[in-house]
């Protein structure tokens, strides 16, 4: 069972849950942390849920610091891991975070196993949630709620910080969404040649 094949049935998956849901849309590779970590599969709608894969092929060396990094940002995260992985990986994570186990199947395809359903993230960063946007957009919400007097020619960190300290975390939450939902060019990329649900 190699990455692909997981990432596959997730994609699968989730294009057959919001297949006919107008206001969600599926990244892949979503970078956070101003792009310095890229986590698997994205879902964005009412929520920003993050899905890591681990495939039988794959280590579990960086799933610590890939969590840390995750929880700072996501509301909720489910880890979809193969089954060799599933002990050992289920101890590493917050126990608010969902697993799902993917198994093989006789005919050589992957099927996903519900094991733990995600809750809420407890511990969200303000300002790691408003660093998922790119300068433009973080201006832009700065301006939208004026609150970007003195911080326009700032850096990204100076600016997120002030949208963290100025605005609600539900309020900043939503915006946030909603700007990532709209973004165009993700990694460099035309948004058809994205796999998304219709947005």
């Amino acid at each position: 069972m190699h990455d692909i094949d997981v990432r596959n049935a997730l994609l699968e998956s989730l294009s057959e849950i919001y297949r006919n849901d107008a206001g969600t849309r599926v990244v892949e590779e979503m970078g956070i942390w101003s792009g310095t970590v890229r986590i698997d599969v994205a879902v964005i709608n009412g929520r920003l849920h993050g899905y890591e894969l681990k495939s039988a092929k794959d280590t579990l060396e960086r799933l610590d610091y890939q969590a840390e990094l995750y929880n700072g940002v996501f509301d909720c995260v489910t880890l979809v891991t193969a089954e060799n992985h599933y002990h050992k990986a289920s101890k590493k994570i917050p126990r608010w975070w969902g697993i799902q186990i993917a198994v093989s199947t006789s005919g050589g395809k992957v099927r996903l196993r519900n094991s733990r359903q995600p809750k809420a993230n407890p511990s969200i960063d303000p300002a790691q949630v408003a660093r998922l946007l790119w300068r433009p957009e973080l201006l832009e919400l700065l301006e939208r709620h004026a609150i970007d007097r003195g911080v326009r020619s700032a850096t990204i960190d100076v600016m997120a910080s002030r949208a963290a300290e100025q605005l609600p975390l539900d309020v900043l939450r939503g915006e946030v969404r909603e700007t990532l939902k709209r973004r165009e060019g993700w990694l460099g990329q035309p948004v058809q040649n994205q796999r998304q649900v219709t947005v």
